[in-house]
């Protein structure tokens, strides 16, 4: 990936940035833990419903 210059874009260095970010993401990741089936199924099924409500409305007016 280049920029306008046709040179690369500069490395980041910050290492303490990124020691930052893992420790956010890992007490997440303990916290709240893996993301499971049933998080995916309830937000499908919350969607469908929307769009059934929208359907329905759009059938009924």
């Amino acid at each position: 990936m280049f920029d306008g210059n046709n040179s690369p874009p500069p490395r980041t260095t910050d290492h303490l940035g990124h020691k930052a970010n893992f420790d956010v993401n890992e007490q997440k990741l303990h916290s709240r833990g893996v993301p499971s089936l049933w998080d995916e199924i309830s937000s499908w099924l919350i969607i469908a419903g929307i769009i059934a409500v929208i359907y329905l409305l759009f059938k009924i007016f």
